[in-house]
């Protein structure tokens, strides 16, 4: 019964992302809608600021001050 289970369950992921992937289609953001102002591109070295570097420090950031902040006793 327990890979019956699974195989449905499979299933039901595999159609349900096969069903998102079709409706959402990419080729429909190639055409501009009414309203729309793009700004400028963002250049390579913005890119990697924003989408690594910028993630990594915020994670040290938020795991530093959960570290300098902890008030519970460590035991030996």
């Amino acid at each position: 019964m327990d890979k019956k289970n699974a195989m449905r369950a499979g299933a039901v992921a595999a159609g349900t992302t096969l069903m998102m992937l079709l409706m959402s289609s990419p080729a429909l953001a190639l055409t501009p809608d009414d309203g729309d102002d793009p700004g400028s591109g963002l250049s390579v070295i913005d890119t990697i600021g924003l989408f690594v570097v910028a993630p990594i420090v915020l994670f040290a950031v938020i795991a530093g001050l959960v570290m300098v902040l902890d008030k519970s006793k460590k035991q030996v």
